[in-house]
């Protein structure tokens, strides 16, 4: 059976969340000893144990909770009188603390031209896991963008179907034409990704826009995009360019306001 550190290892691998509860407090009777631990997945499946029972249905569903919210929580709990909610007739107190753990945030390129690259680059030093996706399987390669973690040589519409797009993912489509964003973005809209940005000009956005509202997407939808996207720093370089969108993906992930810090 796996143990609670080899589970731990292998989130980053697996690229999943779970919250580690480990007992903090003991006093009394109680069913565990400080230091026990249990994992809980996102699934509600777990390893480990703080006691078992109605103690740990409890704290499964805090640490179920803590995944929702990102937050961690501190549970105290009396074992001695059911009656009155007690989890439990031992006698003594117990504290449990939950840590949500969740795995480095995925940031998809899609276009592994110039700026593609060098929004990669930026990206895996600034710790997000890196995933590359272009329809031009010789552009969607470790030997092309080496700091690319996974590669999705397919259309974007397919991307979908190949990575869990969840709200921490971050999608940046450095595409090379409109053409291609209309064609391919709807599913993408569908996502509950946190970022959704587009490279280009507001003319090549607004070609965009016409034709995803000529197929019907919803108006809704289109405004989730940041067209164009990242901050103004007047860019010009890929690495420039790299840097304007990056850091309006860290804006928009820690609640920035990308105002000058100083007078």
């Amino acid at each position: 059976m796996k143990t609670i550190y080899q589970a731990l290892a292998d989130l980053d691998e697996k690229h999943e969340p779970a919250a580690l509860c480990t007992v903090t407090q003991s006093e009394g009777s109680t069913p565990r000893h400080v230091g026990s631990k249990m994992l809980v997945y996102a699934d509600g499946k777990f390893i480990g144990t703080v006691g078992g029972g109605d103690l740990e249905n409890r704290v499964i569903k805090e640490a179920l909770l803590s995944l929702q919210d990102g937050k961690p929580r501190k549970l105290n709990y009396t074992m001695a009188d059911p009656a009155r909610g007690d989890p439990g007739v031992c006698g003594g107190q117990v504290e449990v603390f939950v840590e949500p753990i969740f795995p480095a945030p995925l940031l998809v390129v899609v276009g592994a031209g110039h700026v593609g690259k060098a929004v990669a680059h930026l990206a895996k030093w600034l710790g997000f896991r890196v995933a590359v996706s272009d329809d031009r399987a010789e552009f969607c390669n470790p030997a092309t963008v080496p700091d690319g973690d996974a590669f999705y040589p397919v259309s974007m519409n397919e991307l979908p179907n190949h990575i869990s797009i969840d709200a921490r993912t971050y999608l940046i489509l450095t595409t090379r034409g409109s053409a291609i964003d209309a064609a391919g973005i709807t599913p993408l809209l569908e996502s509950n990704a946190a970022y959704i940005g587009v490279i280009g000009s507001k003319r090549r956005w607004a070609v965009t826009v016409k034709a995803l509202k000529e197929k019907g997407v919803e108006d809704a939808k289109i405004m989730r995009v940041h067209s164009p996207m990242g901050l103004e720093l007047q860019a010009e370089t890929p690495e420039e360019i790299a840097v304007s969108i990056m850091a309006e993906v860290l804006m928009v992930r820690d609640k920035g306001s990308g105002k000058r810090m100083g007078n």
